[in-house]
């Protein structure tokens, strides 16, 4: 099933996609729904964020390549993290599929994407067991980690090189029926193939995080936690379209424009 959140008529609603269309439900997949008559072209509605998170998790350095070769970049030995390691990110910077991201006027030529994985949590969940932690899972979406590293290495805090507005694609939809064994991850830039990868070829895998999460945390309906990147991002600059694919799911595609050009 592939939950869309979406704005028709000059409002938010949920629907279940079949096909080209959107299905249009009274309610949402966290809290219950039915289902009503209410067929819409997916070409005429326009696309919003899955979910606006109460908690917007995510994975710290995940994938052996990425740590690797950002630490090559830096001059550094690479230090792979010893256990799963949580971090957040803000609201005001998530965006849907399709829409622009807004390049700050004053950042610089270090403006990257991180294609990732996005657990969308459906149910409560406090110490889960990691046998039992996918069972809180409602589904799956894309998001794009867009991060200006020249700020990610000044700054004490991620606060402006990973949260700055639009900065935060997540998307197209909701996936329910995904095989993350067999996913792949592919980026591609103005059409261009520049990452491809395993998508579960992480350090700690997807119910490693939540296990560890729900010891401390509590996790609510809503919450949605991303899982990290792979390899090496290229930069990205005014005019170019980046798309993130993740087999199984979809693609999250968004152009990008620098702010005053």
């Amino acid at each position: 099933m592939r939950w869309l959140r979406y704005e028709a008529d000059g409002r938010p609603s949920y629907g279940i996609i079949e096909g080209d269309e959107v299905v249009e439900v009274n309610g949402d997949p966290f809290a219950g729904y039915e289902m009503t008559r209410t067929r819409r072209k997916l070409n005429q509605v326009k696309f919003l964020v899955p979910v606006v998170p109460q908690t917007f998790y995510a994975a710290g350095l995940n994938y052996a390549d990425h740590v690797t070769e950002m630490a090559k970049k830096r001059g550094e030995e690479p230090n792979l993290p010893k256990a799963a390691d949580v971090g957040y990110r803000a609201n005001n910077a998530l965006i849907a599929h399709g829409e622009n991201i807004v390049i700050p006027h004053d950042a610089g030529e270090l403006v990257q994407y991180e294609g990732e994985l996005v657990a969308v949590i459906g149910t409560k969940a406090k110490h889960l067991s990691e046998r039992d932690a996918l069972s809180c899972v409602l589904g799956w979406t894309i998001g794009n980690d867009m991060s200006e590293r020249s700020w990610q290495r000044q700054d004490r805090t991620l606060w402006r090189a990973k949260n700055t507005d639009t900065f935060k694609p997540m998307g197209p939809w909701i996936e329910t029926d995904f095989d993350l064994d067999k996913a792949v991850t592919i980026v591609r830039v103005n059409g261009e193939q520049t990452d491809h990868f395993r998508t579960n070829n992480m350090l700690y895998g997807v119910a490693t995080f939540i296990s560890r999460m729900s010891q401390y945390l509590t996790l609510y309906p809503g919450d949605v936690v991303w899982m990290g990147t792979e390899g090496s991002p290229k930069n990205l600059k005014h005019g170019d379209v980046c798309e993130i694919e993740i087999t199984g799911i979809g693609i999250l595609r968004n152009p990008l424009v620098r702010e005053g050009a």
